[in-house]
């Protein structure tokens, strides 16, 4: 990792505690109670944190782009690939049914390869050993598309992830790693979505980080953008060097973080700034 300098990040919080969400936006944001134990008493989505432009571009299926993945992956769905000469549709079904729940419940475990698996991952896994397809690239559009429509497929459930058993390891390590200090910029996850969220930075409101609308369409990218990516982003912004798209460190983060959403609606495609 590179060099950290507390100082140049202990000013960069303190930019951000100077100003905050005027009290009455504050009592617009609503959110779910978190269970005991929790580390919030409050668990909202970043759908709140956004403007009322972006949340009804996101709410109206029309006009929310991110909508253009669900469609081409919908026809991707039914496409025979591989050497089995099989599609999607051939083992599950109408993803309407077949898929339903499955995006709130991921990552889950693997007991074959004896560790969590996400969504992305799960899809390589069936065109590599049921379809016999070429797996997709990570960020690739294609796969991007599919783990939007199989997330879609839970638009509203709630998020359900499993942290006991074999995962409850994986979840202690995404855990520590949350709330490490990286990069040059010496924050942690938590030194903006946990003790920051809310307060103004970079010409944005900080959220509490949540995950529930990933795979998301981010209007700077304009385009739909997976979990991997933002975590890298975030790891990036703090002057950091990233793990590894789907490496064991983000997969843990992942699981850690889905739980601290546990209970929200799944939005997926959600529109983020």
């Amino acid at each position: 990792m590179a060099p950290r300098y507390i100082g140049l990040a202990a000013a960069i919080v303190a930019a951000a505690s100077v100003a905050t969400l005027a009290s009455a936006e504050e009592a617009e944001r609503k959110g779910i109670a978190a269970p005991p134990g929790h580390v919030f008493k409050t668990i909202i989505s970043g759908y709140e944190f956004r403007s009322k432009e972006t949340r009804a571009l996101q709410d109206d299926d029309l006009e929310n782009p991110g909508f253009l993945a669900v469609e081409r992956a919908a026809e991707a769905w039914k496409k025979v690939e591989g050497s089995e000469g099989k599609s999607c549709m051939s083992c599950h079904g109408e993803a309407e049914t077949g898929m339903k729940g499955v995006g709130a419940a991921m990552p889950k475990w693997d007991d074959k390869l004896k560790k969590p698996v996400n969504l992305e991952q799960r899809i390589n896994i069936c065109r590599s050993e049921h379809m016999k397809a070429e797996p997709w690239k990570f960020k690739s559009r294609e796969l991007t598309d599919m783990t939007a429509f199989v997330r879609y497929q839970s638009h509203g459930m709630k998020v359900s992830v499993k942290t006991d058993g074999p995962m409850s390891p994986w979840f202690e390590r995404g855990k520590q790693i949350y709330y490490t200090r990286y990069g040059q910029l010496d924050l942690a996850c938590e030194s903006c979505h946990e003790r920051n969220n809310g307060r103004f930075m970079r010409a944005d409101f900080l959220s509490q980080g949540q995950t529930n609308g990933f795979p998301t369409y981010r209007l700077r990218d304009q385009r739909l953008v997976p979990l991997h990516e933002r975590f890298e982003g975030c790891m990036f912004d703090v002057r950091a060097e990233p793990f590894k798209p789907l490496s064991d460190e983000f997969l843990a983060l992942e699981l850690y973080v889905a739980w601290r959403g546990i209970g929200l609606p799944v939005e997926t495609p959600s529109v983020r700034n």
